[in-house]
């Protein structure tokens, strides 16, 4: 049995897979003990079921938290004489362009706890100056002094030559001044050239890393001091990665910055192999919880980049290509200084929540403007297990109503149209503004409130399809059942591409390859299951930024044709460059089966429960139709207007659109024709 575990702002949930049969489960987070929530629902799961729980894959907010709310470690850096304020100046990029006084992000490590050592090498990785271990001790001296519990270690050109920084790591140690999983350098955390993104991910890394190792550690402790039957002696627990791929626990303290961005990650894995499946190779996933909403495009495939912000900080370790938005459930509604009304990015969260949930939350919300307008109801909500307050709701949207103008449904209209806008404004980015048409891709909605929005946004896009998972609320849990394990490392290269650059670059990924196997199979992969791909990022002589392409025999046509479908064109009399080299190694899982069922055609009316009444955009007021997902076979099909119930999310059917189940028990949402 395997259990997948993410931990949102919300809510945790969990998906169970056993037998190729799965259940599932949500528990309201615990934010100040993020492990609670998930041991609380270990728990109700276990006592429910006869089999032993082999391996939990977990995603978690962990490392993303602490870095966007400052709460790391107390951290210092030290770099090379000279280099001292090099996360303070950065890019000098302007984030706002037209901003008279624009406001950068403090740096993670104050100037105070910045130090500089003289050691210098060239570009080519030989000494120039050597490291002077006085000065190296008297900054450990000082460390010591200040209380630091976290080192990050950034020496010119260490990407060539690792030497130095390993100098450093050996005399903390011999001096008992840290232990091994406090200092982090950069040639092992990114060993690339760019001098400020490598200060920056290994400042990072520094920064989360005691965080997470003891949150992980405590959970390890938990589960196996925990009484609860079911769980394995030898348990294993696997974390979700920022690019979609798991690593093990021991790898995840070594690298916690990867587990920044994981859940989303989950998510876009989990809607692309149920998309595929279903027939579906082009689709844009939407993953709207009670937090945020997470946009993706999947031309085909998934869309990996090698660098990200989180915080407004640069972030270089591969990451799955989404766009996220402060628009959710939870997103507080309010009219700004102006009047206007404005949706997030602030959220009411898991404590106190929507005012709906009935534990003291107070100001408005999307999942508000929901229960108003009758989309969400509270015989049904998560399941029935959690009741609904109703007239509180009512009452606050009033009110906002008021302050514009309008009724209690007009205002929680306006709500959603708000989000929507929000959400589209996303999807636009990652699609249009991409040269990507809209319009020949499906819809996968997913989250909580997803499924409530997918239509809507739909229509405003052209979107001809939306494909809602037949375990939405829940399907990030499931992507991690799906994901493999996978191991990344990169080298710098920087050279021209010549005649004997490729088997120069085979012979680099045939080194780095051996080790990475060997990683693997000591994490447990099986030998046959590792599958190495090699990548590069080439750029044209002179530009500044690369394209990561797959590692071709004629590299240089590779990278035209990447320039070609990228920009439009391609300059084939310049010279190409070979930036940096990367190894994606790959342990392919074996994750849950998913069973076609077969397809009878029918009307659903065995799933109907009933009507109530709801408020619409266009007609005021209007009858929904309400059916329960779990009853709906494949070939069952529903007419809007409508609420489609299960315990992880409510679908919302407008007015001329259809649902209908595919043998994969999806509901596949079209307008009628």
């Amino acid at each position: 049995m395997q259990i997948g575990v993410d931990i949102g702002g919300t809510f945790t949930d969990f998906v169970v897979s056993e037998d190729g049969r799965f259940r599932v489960h949500k528990v309201l987070s615990t934010p100040r003990d993020p492990a609670q929530a998930m041991l609380t629902g270990l728990r109700a799961l276990l006592s429910e079921g006869d089999d032993v729980v082999q391996r939990i894959t977990h995603g978690s907010t962990v490392a993303t938290n602490a870095i966007l709310e400052r709460k790391g470690a107390r951290t210092a850096l030290i770099t090379t004489q000279g280099f001292r304020d090099i996360l303070a100046i950065g890019r000098q990029n302007r984030p706002k362009l037209y901003a008279l006084q624009p406001q950068l992000p403090e740096p993670l490590i104050s100037r105070r706890w910045c130090y500089q050592v003289p050691e210098r090498l060239d570009h080519n990785g030989e000494v120039l100056k050597t490291l002077d271990r006085e000065a190296l001790d008297a900054v450990l001296d000082e460390i010591e002094q200040e209380g630091i519990e976290s080192v990050a270690v950034c020496f010119l050109y260490s990407y060539v030559n690792p030497a130095h920084e390993r100098l450093v790591r050996e005399r903390a140690l011999e001096r008992g001044v840290l232990e091994p999983w406090q200092i982090a350098l950069s040639s092992d955390v990114l060993p690339e050239f760019r001098e400020y993104e490598r200060a920056s991910t290994v400042a990072l890394e520094a920064y989360v890393r005691p965080v997470v190792s003891q949150y992980l550690h405590r959970l390890e402790r938990n589960l196996q001091h925990e009484t609860m039957e079911g769980l394995a002696e030898d348990i294993t627990l696997r974390i979700m990665k920022s690019d979609g791929g798991l690593m093990s626990v021991e790898r995840a303290q070594e690298r916690a910055v990867h587990t920044a961005l994981s859940g989303p990650a989950a998510g876009v894995i989990g809607a692309f192999h149920v998309a595929r499946l279903a027939g579906y190779e082009d689709v844009i996933s939407l993953d709207m919880g009670g937090t945020s909403t997470d946009v993706s495009l999947c031309p085909g495939g998934l869309v990996r980049r090698a660098e990200s912000q989180i915080g407004e900080l640069p972030l270089r370790t591969r990451v799955l290509d989404i766009e996220t938005i402060g628009a959710g459930g939870g997103s507080i509604a309010r009219l700004d200084g102006g009047g206007v009304l404005r949706v997030g990015p602030e959220s009411a969260g898991a404590d106190p929540g929507p005012i709906a949930y009935g534990l003291g939350g107070e100001r408005v919300t999307v999942t508000d403007a929901h229960a108003v307008l009758g989309r969400v109801d509270p015989d049904h909500f998560l399941g029935g297990d959690m009741r609904l307050s109703l007239e509180p709701a009512r009452e606050a949207m009033a009110l906002l109503g008021q302050a514009m103008g309008l009724s209690a449904e007009e205002a929680a209209l306006g709500v959603l149209h708000v989000a929507n806008v929000n959400i589209d404004r996303a999807l636009r980015r990652v699609s249009i503004a991409r040269g990507y048409d809209p319009r020949r891709f499906t819809l996968v909605a997913f989250g909580g409130a997803g499924p409530l929005h997918a239509c809507a946004v739909a229509d405003q896009l052209d979107i001809p399809r939306v494909l809602v998972p037949r375990h939405p609320g829940v399907l990030c849990a499931l992507g991690m059942l799906m994901a493999d394990m996978v191991l990344e490392r990169s080298r710098s290269i920087l050279m021209p591409v010549t005649r004997a650059t490729t088997a120069v670059l085979r012979k680099e990924l045939d080194e780095m390859g051996d080790r990475a196997r060997r990683r693997l199979v000591s994490e447990g992969v099986p030998e046959e299951a590792v599958v190495l791909r090699g990548l590069v990022d080439a750029r044209y002589a002179g530009q500044s930024y690369e394209l990561t392409i797959p590692l071709a025999p004629d590299v240089t046509a590779a990278f035209h044709n990447a320039h070609v479908e990228t920009y439009g064109h391609a300059m084939r009399e310049r010279t190409v460059e070979v930036v940096n080299l990367r190894l994606q190694a790959v342990g392919v899982v074996e994750g849950p089966e998913l069973a076609r069922e077969p397809v009878v055609p029918r009307d659903g009316s065995e799933a109907l429960l009933g009507e109530k009444r709801g408020f619409l955009q266009s007609s005021g007021a209007a009858t929904y139709a309400l059916y329960d997902r779990t009853q709906l076979r494949p070939g069952a099909e529903v007419e809007g207007p409508a609420l489609i119930f299960q315990m992880d999310s409510t679908v919302f059917v407008p007015p001329d659109w259809q649902a209908q189940v595919d043998g994969y028990r999806n509901l596949i949402l079209e307008r009628e024709s």
